[in-house]
Parts: C-alpha cells; structure tokens; sequence
C-alpha cells in the first residue's frame, strides 16, 4: 500500500507506465486495430506508395477462396486480394472498374461476373466488396499502412525487451551473487570475466552473436539477452557483498544454514529492488539495441515489421517533404524507451529507503 501512494505521488513515473500499459495493450490486441489484417500487416499497394497521414481511398475486396477466419493474435495468412480504384461502374457483363493512379488517369478493367466467387456474381453484393479506407499514419514506400505496422512492430521490440531482461536475470543474478558471497579466488575469476564483457562495445558483441547465430528474431533475442547480464551481475555482485556483512546473514550462518538457503531466502530477496531498477533501463536498452540491428539489417527480418527497419526503409525521405515515413517510428521508439527510463527512476525513487 505505502509503495503504491509513493509511486502515484511521481508523475513522470505513472505517465510512463500508462503509456506501457497503452503500447503493450495495443500490441497484444494489434489485429483487431490494424487496418491491414494481413500477416505481418504487410499487405503492398504499390499504386498508394508514400501517401500522406489521413490518406483515404477506395478498395475493391476479392475474396479468397483460402482465406481463413479473421486471427486477432497473428493476423490472417491468406488476405483477400485488395484493388486500390478511383471509381467503378456496373455493366451486363461485370464491373469496370478506373485503378487509382495519383499522377494521371487510372487504367480502366472489366471484372466479368465469373472473376468472382459465386456469392459475389451480382451488384448487390459486389457492392460490399467496395470500402473507402482511411490511412490515419499514411503508407509507405511499399503502400503498406504504416498505421499496422507500427502496432505489429511493437510485439517485436516488447518481446525483445522481455526476453532479454529474462536472460539477462538468468545469467547475471547467479553469476553475481556466487562472485559476491564467496569472494576469493571465485570473485576475481567472475570479476574476470565481467570485465573481459564489459570491455566490449555492446552494439559490436550483440552484431558478432548474430552473425555467428545467423540472422532471425530469436537470434536476436538470445545476442541482446547475453549482453545484458554483465550489468545485472555487478549490480547483484555489489549488493550481495554488502548484505552478507549484516548480522541476520552472521545468525543464519551460525545457525549452520547452506550457503544456498543464506543466498536464495535472506540476502537475493533483499536485492530485489535494485534488481527491478537495472531491469526497467535493460528493457530500454534492449528496444534502442534492437533497433539498431534492424536499421543496420541483421536484427528481425521482412516480412516482420520492426521500427528499427521501417527508419532504414524511409530514412532517405528525411530530405524531402516525406519526412514523417521515417519520424513516425522513430517517434514510438523515443516514447517507448522514454517511458521505461521514468517508470525505473520512479522506482528507484519508490525503493530506496532513505528516502521513506
């Protein structure tokens, strides 16, 4: 209860998680919000390419005959076929319909009756097929909604994040806490090692674990985990060294307790809060990390949306008046890695016990 008011009384902290809670949300849900229903949200319409935010246009549905139930989590595998037009008119023999073309005047089609499945062979229906979409980010090089991609693309740098956190907690609170409660010859060789680590830029390991795994989202997961630890354990290392000197770890000891039972029930629980602080700026660490990967092209691969690659993509627009392609990504990552750094002050603000 008394953590709770302390954190509502910091306003950057509680900003911050709302807008977590708002990006986690709309990735989880990111299909039922997306205009592009396809897998991926990677849908192309090459005719409506670098179209501006709050773009509309008429779309002609052709129905596929594999096309499966609408899937609110992964999308849908088989879309149907989209036609952007700029008008159409029913004839005896089907519909003609006018391709949109933003330059000059759209090439004119006849669709005959039999182009469409049997359900779909009259005006009447025909006429459900056609919706004017709206395309609240604009689209891209490609003439996929930017507005889609931006929510899929989220699960890629939410996912990198919590995986990495987790593998960074796997390896570094072990390693930390043996280094710091034996000490010895055991902390000086894990001191070894977390320097050897820490010595390497981390952008350089991370590109050298991908290369050497190949290139893939799980590949990515596992090389930003394994470069996260180091901090984690030296973190932990620290406070275990400081916490085995108290008398409660003097009594347990005495008591004939394990080493393992003094580390894991009485001094590792009284870590915690330093923990969580190092693993809310990891999570911001590991969505700026993945990014970078995915600019430099070895972190998640097309089809898979990834902010870090929607900014290469249009990154050459930045000169011209197409600008937002590459803005409008780069903005969700300032407010997501942003809103990780507020909550782990706020929460280094609500932990720290000297100031209760």
């Amino acid at each position: 209860m008394q953590f709770n008011q302390k954190f509502r009384r910091n306003p950057s902290g509680v900003l911050g998680g709302i807008l977590i809670l708002c990006c986690v949300f709309f990735a989880l849900f990111a299909y039922i919000f997306a205009i592009d229903q396809s897998q991926y949200a990677n849908q192309m319409h090459l005719p409506i390419h670098s179209q501006p935010p709050g773009f509309e246009v008429q779309m002609l549905h052709i129905p596929n005959e594999q096309s499966q139930k609408k899937n609110y989590f992964s999308g849908n595998p088989f879309p149907d076929k989209q036609i952007p037009i700029s008008s159409y008119t029913f004839t005896a023999k089907g519909i003609e319909i006018v391709h949109y073309n933003p330059e000059t005047t759209g090439r004119k089609e006849l669709l005959e009756w039999s182009f469409f499945p049997s359900a779909y062979n009259r005006p009447s229906t025909v006429q459900t097929l056609i919706k004017t979409y709206s395309f609240p980010l604009g689209t891209d090089l490609f003439g996929r909604d930017v507005w889609s991609r931006i929510l899929v693309g989220a699960r890629v740098s939410l996912s990198v994040g919590a995986i990495a956190v987790c593998i960074s907690l796997l390896v570094g609170i072990p390693v930390g806490a043996i280094g710091g409660y034996f000490g010895g010859k055991i902390d000086k060789m894990v001191m070894f090692i977390i320097n050897i680590t820490w010595s390497i830029p981390t952008l350089l390991l991370v590109i050298a674990i991908s290369i050497a795994l190949g290139k893939g989202i799980w590949q990515v997961f596992i090389a930003v985990g394994l470069t996260m630890w180091v901090e984690v354990a030296r973190i932990v290392r620290g406070q275990v060294m400081q916490i085995k000197e108290k008398a409660f770890v003097t009594a347990a000891s005495v008591l004939g307790f394990s080493s393992w039972r003094i580390l894991t029930r009485h001094i590792l629980p009284n870590c915690w809060s330093s923990i969580i602080v190092i693993s809310a700026a990891n999570f911001a660490a590991a969505i700026l990390i993945e990014s970078g990967l995915s600019f430099l092209g070895i972190g998640a691969q097309p089809p898979i949306p990834s902010w870090g690659s929607m900014i290469k993509d249009h990154y050459p627009y930045l000169m011209t008046g197409k600008a937002y392609m590459a803005v409008v990504p780069g903005i969700a990552i300032v407010l997501l890695v942003s809103s990780f750094m507020l909550v782990g002050n706020a929460l280094r603000d609500t932990l720290d016990i000297t100031t209760r």
